[in-house]
């Protein structure tokens, strides 16, 4: 058969709740095969177009009929589920009965909506259920005696390379071993359960036990489930019976994989870890990816020498056939339509593109039967020849030393021994009929209970159902509640409890449920120390549970009452339906976040959307810092943009306005702390997830390196607080000495901080009093220097006497320059007298804007030390430093989690007015001085004998006095002026003198003559 490219479609999902919530915007179009999206940044920019050889618009356009299914709406180009089937699995559907290998990759970020592709929601259903069904029901209308068919279904997890049978409950630790068949060359994985269907119903059961599996695993957080592939593969065979009596198999594989999401690595922004090397978020992607490219290269011939790098991850590994070799594939790629995923959805689109260009090579598998087996009889004669001769004999050489020979040779024959077994069971397969494996099958998968299935009893019994962060997994697991006592705990405790949980923070004898007669009630067990929210609330005592009531049990297990005997008991207030955002949200607010989104801006939202996303991962990783006893603890810390490093004399400060999201480290030892970005966080708590997960398989944790655990960091210098130094007097040519507050995050005093700014030369030496301006706009286009001294500090607490140092930025000569006092050590007052003086070659309006409304925030940094700590902490495990430090911090936390995010805005409001006050003090100083230097001069003036008074002079220093700014040029001008218009007056008056000979009036209230008498002459001074 002639190469065959891989066949790519897209498809635009509508806007979530989140993308209303935030008004989002539409940059997704679509006409034909041909998809353009816009950038949000730059609408004038001309959209980028991609071809595929399907766009499918199922973003708006749809009607919803009675049964719930959605169909495409009067002239809309909608497209159903059932359109994508016929288009893409109807394809699958007949090459397999063709006898073709065939794959179908569904691509996207978390949230796109790849899993409703694939699999759908309610009536809904996606291509993957469609296509089973569609599969029973040709097989069904097979007339042929002489064929028949034999269906085998399996579902694997991958999560963190890591290989895991969603169908099997005994998976080892580690995961299933992914080996290569020696003489196919392709991989496997090993006993990976395959089990024989005859219906699409059995199907569907058992895809409902590998999704409740799935759901099990993330709750006990042995999995996230947007970071798993799922695979479920399906071979079809078709057993042709000749003539002559011998039989054919005519055998397909069907991959149908859901990838996990696709946001980019750089997105979370972890940037600068020690460990983010060590994660493998998206490790499996990214090999994903990269043999994508290769094989894009390959088909295009662009070089000639490729290496296609299929063992890099254990994903790449399975799909080798269905990338690049005997197998028709398909990828869809979900999209999301909306402005704020520009990024992400636009890689998404050149991931596809790039796919598009391979080509494979599908053929055929038919083979007799008798022939397949004669093979496999064979093989195994030769396997069993090469153990028996002592393995595989390997010569010296190639630089390898004895131990790597001896390692490599135990790996093969490892792998020898495996496919041995492997063969064995196949021909054990062959062996038995296909009835008997029918039957064995048909009796287990009836015996299979996922929780929920009986419909009946949701309508006449109160029950628990799940909820989880992946949509497709919440409404998964379902517990009823039987009259009386219901007991929740761990599987080990004794007795076995009702409901059995696992995973962080529960407890042998976690909780107990009690019913009578509909009337639902929770406690704790006394003595467990058990964790359990009721509403997002702590449980205290005993508590009376309502419809619909939201349960935290532990960190994870979360689950909705449902009491359909008590609907009435339900809050008015609640949703129709309770989801996991919902729950998280109550939670937040419970903590004192704020979750509502009316009358935020953009990016105040995205702050609410990472809070939100951070503050269960926080809870996790308490857990388990409590449960392998490493001394730390973990909080939300939202730093405002005024207690952020950095001023820039060129920006305004409302630009930089965004509060980040960063989570405190705290060695509950010794008090250190460290501040994480997201991003780093969302990393470590990956790896701790991997660490939890090898103490759960028995691994012996304690001696790991310290630089290899993530709860370990370095010390590093602490943030004790910031001071904002206001620069309005700048705009006016003053100077400016005062004591700044230090201000933590929470707003909260840490000391002070004495600081000077005075405009200066070149060179810094500072300016005379000359220079003062009333206008700024007369500093306009010139040079324009100020020195700012950081003279000494007084800091409260004494954990910081170690060392301490200011830092701060500015913009120095056009190039943002970083700046640092030295150290100062072993003193809680430390003097700096430590000076910097800033240029501005030409000082324009943005410059004098950032005068009047910006600051140059000023850091105030501690020295930490690995200190040794107070020898009765030592004695206290995690949870109880925990307690302790919880009690020390009450009386802060009584005041609500408001003072996180704006307390040092508030402390930033309050430096700003305060600047103000001394500015307006300095302006008022000034023209006291003008009052009292024009006063002198009247009463100076006035004292004279008549014969000596002359107008002329005395009005000159009058003038002076009252139109100094401080530029001498415009003084002098001024000046000037004001001695012609005085001169013309006076020789205009002497006139009228000798006409009139009497004494002149004022007029157009000018001034009297020099022949007036004395009376109010100081206060005609004062008003001039």
């Amino acid at each position: 058969m002639p190469d065959e490219s891989v066949k790519v479609a897209v498809r635009v999902r509508p806007f979530n709740q989140r993308e209303k919530d935030r008004s989002a915007k539409l940059i997704i179009k679509m006409q034909g095969q041909m998809t353009t999206i816009a950038n949000p940044e730059t609408p004038n920019e001309e959209p980028k177009s991609f071809s595929f050889d399907y766009s499918y618009w199922s973003h708006d356009g749809f009607q919803e009929k009675s049964d719930g299914v959605l169909e495409p709406a009067g002239g809309s180009s909608y497209a159903s589920q059932r359109r994508v089937f016929e288009d893409l699995g109807q394809g699958v559907l007949d090459n397999a009965f063709e006898g073709y290998n065939c794959s179908l990759f569904a691509y996207g970020q978390t949230g796109s909506g790849k899993s409703y592709s694939m699999v759908g929601y309610g009536q809904n259903k996606g291509i993957v259920p469609i296509t089973c069904d569609e599969m029973f029901k040709t097989m069904d209308k097979n007339a042929d005696p002489n064929k028949r068919f034999e269906v085998t279904f399996s579902m694997l997890e991958i999560y963190n390379e890591q290989v895991r049978d969603l169908l099997s409950k005994d998976n080892p630790k580690g995961g299933l071993n992914v080996r290569q068949n020696p003489k196919l060359g392709l991989f496997y994985v090993e006993n990976l359960k395959r089990v024989p269907v005859g219906s699409y119903a059995e199907i569907e059961k058992r895809t409902d036990q590998g999704t409740a599996s799935r759901t099990v695993a993330s709750t006990n957080m042995n999995a996230t489930s947007s970071r798993a592939h799922t695979v479920v593969t399906i071979t079809f065979d078709q057993i042709i019976k000749s003539e002559s009596g011998s039989e054919t198999k005519k055998s397909s594989v069907m991959n149908l994989v859901d990838l996990a999401g696709s946001e980019r690595a750089d997105s979370t922004g972890a940037t600068g870890d020690r460990l983010k090397e060590g994660a493998n978020i998206n490790k499996s992607l990214s090999a994903l990816g990269n043999v994508i490219s290769a094989l894009a290269d390959l088909s295009m011939g662009t070089k000639k020498k490729i290496m296609v790098p299929y063992r890099d991850s254990v994903l790449t590994k399975l799909l080798q056939n269905a990338l690049g070799g005997n197998s028709k594939t398909i990828m869809i790629a979900a999209l999301s339509p909306a402005d704020i995923n520009y990024d992400e959805t636009l890689s998404t689109l050149r991931y596809a593109d790039r796919a598009k260009k391979i080509k494979n090579k599908a053929v055929v598998n038919e083979n007799p039967l008798d022939k397949l087996i004669r093979e496999l009889k064979e093989e195994n004669e030769r396997l069993k020849k090469a153990m028996e001769g002592g393995g595989v004999v390997m010569q010296e050489g190639a630089g390898l030393t004895p131990e790597e020979l001896d390692k490599m040779r135990k790996q093969m024959e490892e792998d020898i021994r495996a496919q041995l077994m492997a063969n064995q069971a196949m021909i054990a397969e062959n062996a038995q009929s296909w009835d008997d494996k029918l039957a064995e099958a048909r009796t287990e998968t009836e015996k299979i209970d996922v929780g929920g299935a009986d419909n009946s009893r949701k309508s006449k019994e109160a029950y628990l159902i799940n909820l989880n962060e992946d949509p497709m997994l919440s409404g998964v697991i379902c517990h009823f509640l039987n009259s009386g006592e219901t007991s929740v705990g761990r599987k080990d405790a004794s007795p076995v409890p009702n409901i059995c949980l696992s995973g962080l923070s529960i407890q042998k004898q976690h909780a107990v449920i009690f019913n009578k007669k509909g009337v639902i009630e929770i406690e704790s067990v006394s003595g467990s120390g058990s964790k359990t929210k009721i509403n997002g609330i702590p449980l205290t005592g005993r508590k009376a549970l309502c419809h619909k009531d939201r349960i935290l049990f532990g960190s994870n297990h979360m689950y909705v009452l449902m009491n359909p005997l008590k609907p009435e008991t339900a809050d008015n207030s609640l949703p129709k339906e309770i989801t996991w955002e919902y729950a998280q949200k109550e939670i937040a607010q419970v903590k004192g976040f704020a979750t509502g989104s009316a009358g935020l801006s953009k990016e105040q939202q995205i702050v609410q959307e990472q809070v939100l996303e951070i503050l269960p991962m926080v809870s996790e990783v308490n857990a388990v810092s409590e449960e392998l006893n490493k001394q730390k603890s973990f909080e939300v810390v939202l730093i405002s943009a005024a207690a952020q490093e950095g001023g820039d004399i060129t920006q305004s400060h409302a630009s930089n306005d965004l509060v980040l999201v960063t989570v405190k480290m705290k060695n509950l030892l010794n008090g250190n702390t460290w501040l994480w970005e997201r991003g780093k966080f969302i990393t470590r708590r990956y790896l701790i997830q991997e660490l939890y997960q090898k103490f759960l398989d028995g691994e012996n944790i304690s001696n790991i390196p310290k630089e290899q655990d993530p709860f370990w960091e370095p010390t590093e210098d602490v943030l004790i607080g910031t001071s904002n130094l206001f620069l309005q007097s700048l705009s006016y040519c003053l100077d400016f000495e005062d004591t700044l507050n230090i201000s933590d995050y929470k707003g909260q005093e840490e000391g002070h901080l004495k600081v000077k700014l005075e405009p200066c030369d070149n060179k810094g030496k500072p300016i005379d009093e000359e220079a003062f301006v009333d206008d700024p706009h007369e500093l306009l286009n010139k040079p324009y220097h100020f020195k700012l001294t950081v003279e000494n500090a007084n800091i409260h607490k004494s954990r910081f006497s170690k060392g301490i140092m200011v830092k701060y930025s500015v913009k120095n000569n056009g190039k943002v320059e970083e700046v640092k006092t030295p150290t100062v050590k072993n003193t809680l007052t430390p003097t700096f007298n430590h000076s910097k003086v800033i240029s501005i070659p030409k000082l324009k309006q943005e410059n004098l804007d950032f005068f009047e409304s910006g600051c140059i925030t000023l850091s105030i940094y501690g020295i930490q030390e690995d200190t040794m700590p107070d020898p009765k902490l030592l004695k206290l495990n995690t949870r109880e430093l925990r307690q302790m430090e919880n009690m020390e911090n009450s009386t802060a936390n009584a005041s609500g989690r408001r003072a996180t995010m704006f307390g040092n805005e508030i402390a930033s409001d309050t430096s700003h007015l305060k600047t103000e006050v001394v500015l307006l003090q300095r302006k008022y100083e000034r023209l006291q001085q003008k009052e009292r230097r024009m006063q002198q001069i009247c009463e100076e003036w006035s004292k004279k004998p008549d014969g000596e008074k002359q107008f002329e002079p005395f009005y000159r220093a009058v003038s002076a006095v009252a139109n100094s700014t401080g530029t001498r040029l415009k003084t002098r001008v001024q000046m000037l002026n004001q001695v012609l218009q005085g001169q013309k007056y006076v020789r205009q008056m002497a006139l009228d003198k000798s006409a009139n000979k009497k004494t002149p009036s004022k007029s157009n209230g000018k001034r009297p003559s020099s022949a007036d008498n004395n009376k109010t002459e100081s206060s005609a001074c004062v008003l001039q």
